[in-house]
C-alpha cells in the first residue's frame, strides 16, 4: 500500500506522515528539501533562482521516488509526504517561456518511471491558516515567503488536485479546524477516513460521519 500526502507549504504533511507510520506499519519517504542550495536565495529572489531551484528539486525527488517500487516489492507499506507531480505545480507558478518548456519535457520523461500512489491524501487549508502555521514553525528560509505566493500555490493545488490524479484516488481533508498533533480524536478521524477510502478494516462509520460535517 502506497499513500502520498499532499498539500501546500505549511499544511502539515510531514507531521501527519510521521504520525501515521506506526498505525499503518509503513516505511516513510520524506521530502529532502533542506539540501537544495538555491532554496534560501529563491525565496529572496524568485525570478532569478526559480529555474535552478526547480531543476534541483526535480532531480532530487526523482532519485528518491524511483526507490518506491523496492519498498513495495518487499511487501512494505509506504507513506510519502509528497507526490512526484508536486514539483510540476511549483514549476507552473515559478517558471515561464523556454525554461518552463524545458522543465516540462524533463519532468514528463522522468515521471514515466515513477509509480502512482494507491491514495493521495490532499490536506486543504485556507491561506491565512497556512501563513499562521508557516510563521509558527519559523524556518529561516521561509521568513521572506509572501502571502501572495502561498495563495498562488493554494489555488494551483485546488485546481490540480480537484480531480483524479494519474489514476490515483484523492481523499481531500480540510485541516483548518483539525489538530491531529494535540487531538487523538482528530488523528483517529483521519485514520478512519483513509481506511474507509482504501476499504481497509477496521474503520468506524459513526466516527467518520460524526466529524465529517465540520470538514
Amino acid at each position: 500500500m502506497y499513500i502520498a500526502i499532499e498539500g501546500v507549504i505549511g499544511v502539515g504533511k510531514t507531521t501527519l506522515a510521521q504520525m501515521l507510520q506506526s498505525t499503518f506499519n509503513a516505511q516513510l519517504m520524506l521530502e529532502v528539501f533542506e539540501e537544495n542550495p538555491f532554496l534560501a536565495e529563491f525565496y529572496g529572489d524568485r525570478e532569478r533562482y526559480a529555474f535552478q531551484t526547480q531543476i534541483f528539486f526535480l532531480l532530487s525527488r526523482y532519485h528518491q521516488q524511483k526507490e518506491a517500487p523496492k519498498y513495495l516489492a518487499n511487501g512494505d507499506n509506504l507513506i510519502a509526504d509528497y507526490t512526484f507531480a508536486k514539483d510540476a505545480i511549483f514549476a507552473g507558478i515559478n517558471l515561464k517561456n523556454d525554461e518552463l518548456d524545458v522543465y516540462y519535457n524533463v519532468h514528463e520523461a522522468l515521471a514515466e518511471k515513477i509509480p502512482s500512489p494507491d491514495l493521495i491524501l490532499y490536506l486543504r487549508a485556507s491561506t491565512d491558516v497556512l501563513m499562521q502555521r508557516i510563521a509558527l514553525r519559523d524556518r529561516s528560509y521561509e521568513r521572506n515567503m509572501s502571502r501572495d505566493y502561498i495563495d498562488q500555490l493554494n489555488q494551483a493545488y485546488e485546481k490540480i488536485l480537484g480531480e483524479a490524479h494519474q489514476g490515483s484516488p484523492i481523499l481531500t481533508i480540510n485541516t483548518n479546524d483539525l489538530n491531529y498533533v494535540a487531538s487523538a480524536a482528530d488523528l483517529k478521524w483521519v485514520e478512519n477516513r483513509i481506511r474507509q477510502t482504501l476499504k481497509l478494516t477496521p474503520y468506524q462509520e459513526q466516527l467518520i460521519l460524526g466529524i465529517e460535517g465540520d470538514n
